[in-house]
C-alpha cells in the first residue's frame, strides 16, 4: 500500500537532483512512491533517474510545461493517502515521511506542516526557518495560519482526498503559482496539524529565482487578485487578505533593487501601487505596518520614495562592482 505520493517536478536540474532523488529513497518510511516528472530538462537530468533502480519510482518525461502543470500532473498520477511536494534542488530528512505521517495518522489531519532549513548553496550554511506554533486547528479559527505559514508546497504533507474532491490545482501559466493553491488547501482542511521539527531542506542558490528579478514578477500581482477574489465573498476574511496583499506585494516592490532591467523595475512598482490603490484604497493604514520600523514602513508605503530608494540601491550597487 502506497501511504505517500512525493510529487518532483523536474527541470535541469542535473546538479543537485541525485541528493534529491537519495534523500528519497533512503526515507525510514518505506511505503511511499516518488513521482519525478521530467518538464523537457535538456540537461543530464533523464540520464540520472535511469541510473536508479527503485522499483518505488514512477518516471515521466513531458515536454516542456512549467512547474504549476507538471505538479496538476504529478497529483493525477498520485495514487498515495497523502501527498508531498519535492523541488528538483531541495532535499528531506530521513525520516521527514515517517514523522509526518504519523502525525496525520494519529491526529486525522488533512494537512500537516513543519519547520525547514534554509540552505545556503554556496557556503552549506543552514538556517531553520520556525513557523509559529499553533495546535491542531482550521482556517476559520486560525486566520493569521495565512500570515504565519510560508505559501510553498514543500514542507507540507496534503490528504490525498483533500486535493481530490476540492478539484484543487495549482495556477498555471503564471509564476508565483504554489501560493493560491496552499491557500486553497488551508482553506479546504478541516484539520490543519503542526511538527516543530524541520524536516526540509530549502536550497537558495546564487542566481535563484527568489534573488534575481526579471519580467515574471509582474505575475505576482495576477496571483494576489486570485487569492483576493478567492475570498472576495467572505468579508471575514477581509483584514486578514489586505494584510497578506499588502504584505506580498510590499516585499516585491522592495525587492526591485534586485531587478536586472531598471524599466521593469519602475513599471512593476507603478503597477502594483496602482493595484493597491484602486483594491486597498486604505493599504497605507494597513496593520502589516505596524510592525515594521518607521524607515521601513516609511519606504514601503509611499510609491515615489520606494522608487528612489531601489534606484539609489541600485546605483550604489554598479559603484561597488567597478
Amino acid at each position: 500500500m502506497t501511504d505517500i505520493s512525493i510529487i518532483v517536478p523536474i527541470y535541469n536540474a542535473e546538479k543537485y537532483l541525485s541528493k534529491c532523488i537519495n534523500s528519497l529513497i533512503n526515507q525510514t518510511k518505506k511505503e511511499i512512491e516518488i513521482i519525478l516528472i521530467n518538464d523537457g530538462s535538456t540537461d543530464r537530468s533523464e540520464e540520472i533517474i535511469n541510473n536508479y533502480r527503485d522499483e518505488r519510482i514512477k518516471y515521466f518525461k513531458n515536454e516542456n510545461q512549467g512547474i504549476g502543470k507538471t505538479r496538476n500532473f504529478g497529483i493525477e498520477k498520485a495514487t498515495g493517502k497523502y501527498l508531498m511536494f519535492v523541488d528538483s534542488d531541495d532535499y528531506l530528512k530521513e525520516d521527514a515521511c515517517e514523522i509526518l505521517f504519523k502525525k496525520a495518522e494519529k491526529e486525522k489531519l488533512d494537512l500537516v506542516i513543519c519547520n525547514y532549513y534554509k540552505v545556503d548553496e554556496e557556503t552549506d550554511k543552514k538556517e531553520i526557518i520556525e513557523i509559529k506554533e499553533f495546535k491542531n486547528t482550521k482556517l476559520k479559527d486560525n486566520k493569521e495560519l495565512l500570515l504565519n505559514v510560508n505559501l510553498a508546497p514543500w514542507n507540507k504533507l496534503y490528504k490525498r482526498d483533500l486535493i481530490k474532491k476540492n478539484k484543487i490545482k495549482f495556477v498555471e501559466n503564471l509564476k508565483y503559482e504554489d501560493a493560491p493553491f496552499v491557500v486553497e488547501t488551508m482553506d479546504k482542511a478541516k484539520r490543519i496539524g503542526q511538527v516543530t521539527e524541520a524536516l526540509n531542506y530549502y536550497v537558495i542558490h546564487k542566481n535563484s529565482e527568489t534573488t534575481i528579478r526579471d519580467n515574471k514578477v509582474f505575475d505576482i500581482i495576477e496571483i494576489v487578485d486570485k487569492i483576493r477574489k478567492y475570498f472576495s465573498k467572505r468579508k471575514d476574511y477581509t483584514e486578514i487578505i489586505n494584510k497578506l496583499s499588502v504584505r506580498i506585494l510590499t516585499n516585491y516592490t522592495i525587492q526591485q533593487r534586485m531587478q536586472q532591467d531598471k524599466k521593469i523595475a519602475k513599471e512593476f512598482i507603478n503597477q502594483t501601487f496602482q493595484y493597491m490603490q484602486e483594491n486597498i484604497p486604505d493599504y497605507k493604514d494597513n496593520k502589516y505596518y505596524e510592525n515594521r520600523g518607521f524607515l521601513r514602513r516609511t519606504i514601503e508605503k509611499n510609491k515615489l520614495i520606494t522608487d528612489l530608494y531601489v534606484k539609489l540601491y541600485k546605483e550604489e550597487d554598479s559603484t561597488n562592482e567597478k
